[in-house]
Formats: C-alpha cells, structure tokens, sequence
C-alpha cells in the first residue's frame, strides 16, 4: 500500500504532516513524530510578535532613564533579543536536519511585511526543507478595501518567492469576502502551496476581572467541515498544492480530506489530546480503508468527492441544506 504523496514539490511518504505547534519545537519530539510515519514536519512558528513583546518587557523593567543612555539601550536589546530568538530557531533547523530525515518546515509568522524576508532568507540558510508563512491580517482597519488586504498576501507571497529558492507554502485564514478566487489568484504567483486553514486567537471575557482570555484553543472535530467544504470546491482549480488543516482527530478525517482533494492534511491540536502516537494510527486507518475500496496508492481516490468531480456540485453549497432542514420535523408544543 503506497501512502506518498508529494507535498510542496517534495516526495513523502505519507500525507500526514505533523502541524506547527509546541510540540515540534524540540528534537525528542521531532524523532517521535519520524517514527510514528509523519511524511513531514512543520516546525513551531517563529513569531514576530513574540521577538518585540519580550523587546518591550526587558524596556519596561529595565531602561535607563536618559535620553542619550536609553537610544543606545534601544539600539543593543533590538538587535540582541532578535538575534537570540533567530539564533535558537535556526539551530533547531540545523539540529532537525542532521537528526531526522522527513522534511522539515520552516514557519514564519510576522507582522510586519518587511520582516517576512529577512526571516525567510535565514532558515532557508540554516537548511530548511520549505517554508510555511503563517499570513493574518484581521479585517478590522475600515479604512482598507478588500483588495488593499488581498494585494499584501499577493506582494509578500511574491516577494518571499523571488528571495528564496525553497518551496513557499501560505497558510491562511477563511476572513476573505471572495475567499475562492482570492485562493485562485494566490496559487497562480509562484508560490508552491496553500494550506486551509490557520488557527487564531479567539477572544473571551473575563465577567470579573474585565480582561480577555483566549478560548477554544485546540481545534475540534466540527471545525473539520469549514476546511473540507473549501478543500472541495478548491480542489482542481488551483495553480499549487492545496494542504487541509484543522480539525483532524480521527482517520476518517484525513480520509474526507483527500477525498475532497487534499495533497496532505495538518495535524496539531490532536497530537496534545491524543499524543505523537496518534500520527500512526492515522496511518494506519488509512491504509486500512485503503485495502478496504482496493485503493493502492492515493492517487487512485484523491480528489474523488471534490465539486469539480461532482455530478451535482450545488451539495457543496445549498442544497445540502435546504435537504437537511426540509427533512427535519419538529413539535414545539
């Protein structure tokens, strides 16, 4: 039974990519996750944000007073802290690359536009195997047109893409308001993949303490059906390769999701409620609903429930749903 797939132009041997998260930020996680059969490695992300929220700690508590003393304090801990930070990441790559041999990728998430290629070239130095830019930026500015939004994911996918010359992967977000040919139009620059769909902080109230809180941390089952409809309607009419991301717990979901025309699927939130392990058994039920149909490789199902290969692609939208409810009785008496 042959389980490879290619993935960002790069041949592995299963469609099961350990997802970025905590968990592949260390070498004795990295090993497990080889030996329990993940095709790949996404490594913890590298965040900007996290680079100058630990700048404005170390200011807070120590900067000096003067204005002279305090430009050259500014001066030494930007550079020192970035260079810390970029430094452990890079030798985590380097460490990754002699001690494992999936592919290993690198992630990027920034803020700022002009950082995006300087972190870029650097883990490409270090030995990264691809790159996944982890791209999202909210909404909430009314000033900007749809299109102001769409152009910085189109630039930054260009620019990254003419520095580097490893695979470049973009990991997005569903906040689009024409999300299906924005997809289209991203996969058409070079990039060589489109990962649906990135997980985010959501917020939550603290009714006593009047502060927010993050909620629903961990992806769920049900969060499956946003990222499979996509992956459906998408699959077949993208210039890239087209990776499934959140709400894999259970080999049926990796199944759905190559059904639907997945290259690969993410899997993260269930490495922490079910541990590394759980990459094999998701190999395992694969492949025995594989031998199940008498499917040899994935090439013969991928792809086989998308809306392009669909004889009614309408069941991807409406209809679906007018069926559901229409079927449904209720007594509310």
């Amino acid at each position: 039974m042959d389980l490879s797939v290619s993935y960002l132009g790069l041949k592995i041997d299963s469609p099961v990519v350990a997802g970025s998260c905590s968990i592949t930020s260390n070498l004795k996680n990295l090993k497990k996750i080889e030996e329990n059969g993940a095709g790949a490695v996404v490594l913890k992300s590298i965040f900007e944000e996290e680079i100058y929220n630990e700048y404005d700690s170390i200011l807070r508590e120590e900067a000096p007073d003067e204005d002279e003393k305090l430009h050259r304090y500014l001066d030494y801990y930007d550079y020192k802290i970035k260079e810390d930070n970029i430094r452990k990441y890079l030798q985590l790559i380097a460490d990754a690359k002699k001690t494992i041999n999936i592919p290993v990728v690198a992630s990027i998430n920034c803020t700022c536009s002009h950082e995006w290629l300087f972190f870029a070239k650097k883990v490409q130095e270090a030995g990264a195997d691809a790159i996944e830019l982890n791209l999202f930026i909210m909404p909430s500015d009314f000033s900007k047109e749809c299109s102001d939004i769409e152009n910085i994911y189109l630039n930054i996918a260009e620019k990254i893409t003419g520095a580097v010359t490893i695979p470049v992967a973009i990991k997005l977000s569903y906040y689009f308001s024409n999300l299906g040919a924005f997809v289209k139009k991203l996969s058409e620059t070079p990039i060589h993949g489109v990962v649906l769909f990135n997980r985010f902080f959501h917020p939550d109230f603290d009714i006593d303490h009047f502060t927010l809180k993050p909620t629903n941390v961990l992806s769920n089952p049900s969060d499956l059906a946003i990222s499979l409809r996509w992956t459906s309607i998408l699959s077949g009419r993208l210039s890239s390769d087209l990776i499934a991301s959140t709400g894999i717990h259970s080999p049926e979901a990796v199944i759905k999701q190559l059904l639907a025309g997945a290259d690969a699927v993410q899997v993260a939130s269930a490495l922490y409620t079910k541990g590394i392990g759980f990459i094999k058994e998701l190999n395992e039920g694969l492949t025995a609903w594989m031998q199940k149909h008498d499917f040899q490789n994935i090439t013969d199902f991928k792809g086989k429930m998308s809306q392009i290969n669909s004889p009614n692609p309408a069941e991807y939208e409406r209809v679906q749903f007018m069926k559901y409810f229409s079927d449904k009785k209720y007594d509310l008496d």
